[in-house]
């Protein structure tokens, strides 16, 4: 089709252009500067840093997931500042909320598991998450949470701070377990089980990032059988979400929607080396490698 707008030529807009701000004696703005395209970093390449939520700054290279060239991982200081025991239990009779349910009530039934880690030192302090495994105060978190030295206490959901102490760490699998003191009538959460997991499901990540507990994020399973090798451990196998994960989401619980939790959160992709917020790449322990580790820990120290 014939295009019959007629179009000003260049010569004839800017001749209109001069003419207006002669009449007005107005003078016209200088031009925009010329684009200047962005300098690649000297890092350069797709080179991603990993941090894990909670823990000392450690650089080490992410294995696999395809990944072109690599992932550069770096562990992290979350929030880092210059009874009878009834143990958790899988997943069996709780009620399922379905995918068009109000996440609000799995929130609500979720929340006072979730506890925040702080651990004081006497030129640092650390912060990170967990999960209450006993009512008497078993707590389990990231091994790097609690392993730089200092006091340990554990804040429940609703404000309160008691002292806390490690009773048995697994650095291979990076999990811990903190027994928090005084304390009864804790509700424990209940774990899934890997095979309740798909790529796709709803999950929400529980913990307090950047300081902020009681946090809770939401998104997917967006890959699973990840492997991340830290430096100082392997760990394989792990849960891949979007659901967002920062600093102190570490130790914290990745829950299905029926309240089950499917993960501890460990780890996050970011960007580049001065990026450290999520870019929705992040990582979890699945329940049965946790399972087996709390069995583990707890033969230990009976």
């Amino acid at each position: 089709m014939t295009d019959l707008m007629n179009r000003p030529s260049n010569s004839d807009e800017s001749s209109r252009i001069g003419d207006y701000y002669s009449r007005y004696n107005e003078t016209p703005p200088p031009p925009p500067p010329p684009y200047v395209p962005p300098t690649p970093s000297s890092s350069g390449g797709n080179r991603w840093p990993r941090r894990i939520a909670g823990g000392a700054a450690v650089l080490a290279l992410v294995a696999g997931a395809g990944t072109a060239g690599g992932v550069v991982a770096e562990r992290y200081l979350a929030d880092h500042d210059s009874t009878t025991a009834t143990s958790a239990t899988t997943a069996s009779s709780t009620t399922t909320v379905t995918e068009s349910a109000d996440l609000a009530a799995v929130v609500k039934k979720v929340q006072p598991s979730i506890v925040t880690v702080m651990v004081d030192g006497a030129r640092e302090s650390s912060l990170g998450s967990g999960v209450v495994i006993s009512s008497d105060g078993l707590i389990l978190t990231n091994n790097h949470v609690i392993s730089s030295d200092g006091t340990v206490s554990v804040r429940l959901s609703n404000g309160t701070t008691v002292p806390a102490t490690v009773v048995a760490t697994d650095t291979t699998h990076d999990l811990a377990l903190v027994q928090a003191a005084g304390l009864t009538g804790l509700t424990p959460v209940t774990f899934g089980t890997d095979d309740s997991v798909a790529v796709g499901d709803t999950v929400l990540a529980f913990g307090a990032p950047l300081g902020l507990e009681n946090t809770v994020t939401s998104g997917i399973v967006s890959a699973t059988d990840r492997s991340i090798n830290t430096g100082s451990e392997q760990l394989t196998g792990l849960l891949q979400t979007d659901a967002a994960i920062n600093e102190g989401n570490s130790g914290g619980a990745l829950v299905d929607l029926s309240g089950h939790v499917i993960g501890i959160n460990v780890a996050i992709a970011t960007a580049s080396d001065t990026d450290t917020g999520s870019i929705g790449v992040g990582f979890a322990i699945p329940a049965d490698t946790v399972t087996s580790v709390i069995k583990q820990l707890q033969s230990q120290t009976s």
